[in-house]
């Protein structure tokens, strides 16, 4: 059996986009070349796509479909001001929410075509170079992104490198749906973090960190995830860690998903934002489709002393690794 690349369609300037089937043993992932895009996810067993995505690219190129799916960066959430200080010097960046800076910016790493790389049954390895000043950003940096769809679970393992000091924070931006039942709120969440980011009205933290206790936000024990807006980030440790769990996600047919990362944050997003766009087989994606759990480092850290650090320097090897694991109730 080989690997299946196919192009199944192009940018509005007339490149192709590939796209790359990975098969597992009971996993299979198509992944485009265009922004290291999850288009589809499907578990033996399962009738539905586990994850949102797009039958063709234009979706994914601007709101409501921009992200979904997709590696985001080189700085994955949100930079208060689009603006931070590194070594003393001022590094304005291109903002695209507002005065801030979200995803990378306009022209983030979701938009970019990556280059294949090694090639397995059920992996892919992608690059992408972003140039010294892109977005705003010092340093050139060079992205290594393997994806992968082995024991039941779908895997990130990114790595980058720069020859200047500059930010790197890399997430995936999956939308995931395990009921196929067009809302997520009935999906049941477990989320092993004490505190979080309390925001303003731009989704900008605050600077405090707060205890999950006693609010809207505390998933110690599981339970639906409900009304309650969310787009926040979870505190899960001070700095990069061991690779371990730290989410768990339900669907009322009993199929669960479990998350585990080395990174510090985990930005829990309702979809609330989705508008009826169509999307994969015809079906209609409305408020609340499906839930991004995104793993990071938290949001404006480089504008905030007391978070994890954000900065990749010449010579040290930026790496995360992220896995959801998939399992099904036993019947």
């Amino acid at each position: 059996m080989s690997v299946r690349i196919s192009q199944p369609d192009r940018l509005p300037d007339g490149r192709e986009v590939q796209a790359i089937t990975l098969q597992g043993a009971r996993l299979t992932a198509r992944v485009l070349t265009l922004g290291a895009i999850v288009q589809d996810l499907r578990l033996n067993g399962v009738a539905h796509p586990l994850v949102l995505g797009f039958d063709r690219v234009a979706p994914y190129l601007s709101a409501p479909g921009r992200y979904v799916g997709a590696l985001v960066g080189r700085y994955a959430n949100r930079i208060g001001g689009a603006r931070f200080d590194l070594d003393g010097r001022r590094h304005d960046v291109t903002p695209n929410e507002g005065a801030n800076l979200l995803h990378g910016g306009p022209d983030g790493i979701d938009l970019h075509l990556w280059t294949i790389g090694e090639l397995a049954l059920d992996q892919v390895e992608l690059f992408l170079s972003l140039p010294d000043g892109h977005m705003g950003f010092p340093g050139k940096l060079d992205i290594r992104a393997v994806i992968s769809v082995t024991d039941d679970a779908l895997g990130f393992d990114l790595s980058a490198r720069t020859d200047a000091p500059t930010l790197c924070n890399l997430a995936h931006h999956g939308y995931f749906t395990l009921d196929d039942a067009g809302d997520i709120r009935r999906h049941r969440l477990m989320i092993h973090a004490g505190r979080y980011l309390p925001v303003d009205a731009a989704l900008i933290p605050t600077g405090r960190i707060a205890p999950v206790a006693g609010t809207g936000f505390d998933f110690r024990a599981m339970r639906p995830i409900g009304d309650h807006p969310y787009d926040h980030n979870f505190c899960l440790s001070d700095m990069r860690a061991a690779l371990r769990p730290v989410a768990r996600l339900q669907g009322q047919s009993g199929l669960s998903m479990t998350v585990e990362t080395t990174e510090p944050g985990l930005q829990l997003y309702d979809g609330r934002h989705f508008d009826g766009i169509s999307g994969l087989e015809g079906r209609r994606y409305g408020p609340h489709a499906g839930v991004a759990l995104e793993t990071q480092n938290w949001p404006d850290a480089p504008n905030r002393p007391g978070f994890p650090d954000a900065v990749l320097r010449p010579g040290d090897d930026w790496r995360a690794i992220t896995r959801y694991c998939f399992a099904q109730a036993a019947t």
